[in-house]
């Protein structure tokens, strides 16, 4: 696979995309972890195939729809939970359905052949282009800007939110960045696993690094260079046994999450 990189742009371009990935999984994904928004965050990420079908429709480039689709979902969502008693259950089981349904709707509208939407739902890592590199990068950046930024109000936030609050300090600001941080890796992710299989690469390395680590940032460190390893490894399985790339990433991760568990719980008994 390393000669087949030098030759291949596709490959490059699959290699950058893992790598960018991976930072965003490893920067967002401790926080989701440690303060149990996973499904959360699932509802999110399927709002996002709304926004995938609007932009077919508008005949517009469907990553930039799906940020903005998944910006005003998560940002609504915080907003409804916050000003409101409804459960969080509640609102993902409202919004995870209705994203998939306006995507399907706007698809129906569209003029022409349905396009096949596998690549979104599943992820595939090789046809990520070089327009899909630019545009997880700068959600990269805006990522790491944020988190640069406000890194205390989101430790606040995210260790003791009531008690924060009794201070005095923003915790709406702090839970509409973190909601807004979300639905930015959901964009960076969409294709490399798919809206499908993106809870697996955002749990998947921040579990792991807690395994080993206790602080946040070691954490998060950690959680990027697992996931960089995690879907680089899933890339050469995938190249290298005609398999698809986003289930190959899934899996392998999962099944590395399950030895490591078993080899530390065997440890710890003999």
């Amino acid at each position: 696979m390393i000669s087949a990189l030098l030759h291949y742009n596709f490959l490059q371009n699959a290699l950058m995309g893992a790598l960018l990935a991976s930072l965003a999984c490893g920067i967002i994904g401790p926080v989701i972890v440690e303060k149990r928004l996973v499904m959360m965050s699932g509802g999110i990420a399927h709002t996002a195939f709304g926004g995938i079908g609007l932009g077919y429709y508008l005949q517009v480039e469907p990553m930039y729809t799906a940020l903005g689709f998944s910006l005003f979902s998560a940002l609504s969502i915080a907003q409804i939970q916050r000003r409101s008693s409804v459960m969080p259950d509640v609102l993902i089981g409202m919004f995870w359905p209705l994203g998939m349904a306006l995507g399907i709707l706007f698809i129906s509208f569209t003029p022409g052949y349905p396009p096949s939407m596998s690549t979104y739902l599943f992820g595939d890592i090789l046809t990520v282009s070089s327009s899909d590199l630019w545009v997880m990068a700068i959600l990269d950046a805006v990522l790491i800007f944020i988190t640069f930024s406000f890194f205390h109000l989101l430790q606040a936030y995210l260790f003791d939110e009531e008690f924060s609050n009794t201070l005095g300090l923003p915790m709406v600001l702090a839970e509409a960045l973190t909601y807004a941080m979300i639905a930015l890796t959901v964009v960076v992710l969409i294709r490399v696993v798919g809206i499908i299989l993106i809870l697996a690469l955002l749990c998947v390395p921040p579990a792991l690094a807690r395994l080993f680590r206790n602080d946040l940032p070691a954490i998060m460190g950690l959680s990027v260079i697992l996931g960089a390893v995690l879907c680089l490894a899933g890339l050469a399985l995938s190249y290298r046994f005609n398999l698809a790339s986003g289930a190959a990433i899934v899996i392998l991760s999962v099944t590395v999450y399950s030895i490591v568990q078993l080899v530390l719980r065997l440890c710890k008994v003999y």
